[in-house]
């Protein structure tokens, strides 16, 4: 019996309403959109015609794993970021809106803050927050790091997908160690869960992210200790430094830099009013 596009669509709407997926509705339409390869105005103007077999049948699969929680970014392959598209496997952690808060921020170049010429990602993952100020701030040239090849591997080809391979470079390494250039500004996105909350997460971020780029262990701060004594020596004169950070975490975070001489930080908050980015700025 055929099933029509809104029916498919309402199916598997209720399919992961009942499974316990947050955001059921949603996932569904997307599901269905990337099953037959339509954007939303072209799903919405085919809602009673027949699913095609193929579109069908690529969308259960899909639904199947949804219902399994495996995160819908890994099932579509990618997510969007700033407005664009980055690959996204289970090699990288999987952007999340809140991050844009880092975005906006260091778009935002205040007064006397020097313009980002050359910026270094620690952490880079997939890419997408070096992409992504690449990409608004052509005059600039970038540096990404990661502990893990295959997350190199990752943002290699989302640098490609979005033409900046010939203005960012990528290296393994661990934070800081190594480098002998600095940069005028500097973002990361640590792992910075405790190693006590990871259980709780939720089965698609706790299942199937990496857990490298997820938590750090013990109280989820080590990240920040590991960079803090080393920041001055790479972070320009009118330099920022952007770090995002847990809900809970900016008092002892900014602790930690205070101990090295950084003042207290700019705090910047998400859509959601949390703490979730910490700036510093270098005067001299």
């Amino acid at each position: 019996m055929s099933e029509s596009w809104d029916e498919a669509r309402r199916r598997g709407a209720a399919l992961l309403a009942s499974a316990g997926v947050e955001g059921a509705a949603r996932d569904a339409e997307r599901l269905l959109r990337w099953a037959g390869g339509l954007e939303a105005a072209a799903l919405a103007a085919r809602g009673a015609e027949p699913t095609p077999t193929d579109a069908r049948l690529r969308y259960d699969e899909a639904l199947a794993k949804r219902v399994g929680r495996a995160p819908l970014s890994h099932i579509v392959g990618g997510r969007e970021f700033w407005g664009r598209w980055f690959e996204v496997t289970k090699d990288v952690l999987d952007p999340r809106p809140e991050t844009e808060t880092m975005i906006a921020a260091a778009l935002a170049e205040p007064e006397g803050a020097a313009p980002p010429g050359k910026v270094l990602d620690l952490g880079v993952g997939s890419g997408a927050l070096l992409a992504t100020i690449l990409a608004e701030r052509p005059e600039a040239t970038g540096l990404g790091i990661d502990a893990s090849r295959a997350a190199l591997a990752v943002a290699a080809r989302n640098l490609a997908r979005h033409g900046l391979t010939h203005r960012a470079a990528l290296r393994i390494g661990d934070w800081l160690d190594g480098l002998e250039e600095g940069f005028d500004l500097i973002l990361c996105n640590p792992p910075y869960i405790a190693e006590a909350e990871v259980e709780a997460l939720a089965p698609e971020v706790r299942d199937h992210e990496p857990r490298l780029a997820l938590t750090p262990g013990g109280d989820g701060l080590d990240p920040y200790r590991r960079i803090a004594p080393d920041l001055a020596a790479f972070l320009r004169r009118r330099g920022r430094a952007f770090f995002e950070i847990g809900p809970d975490q900016a008092a002892p975070v900014s602790a930690i830099f205070a101990a090295f001489g950084w003042p207290e930080p700019i705090l910047h908050r998400d859509m959601d009013g949390r703490d979730r980015c910490l700036e510093w700025r270098r005067k001299a």
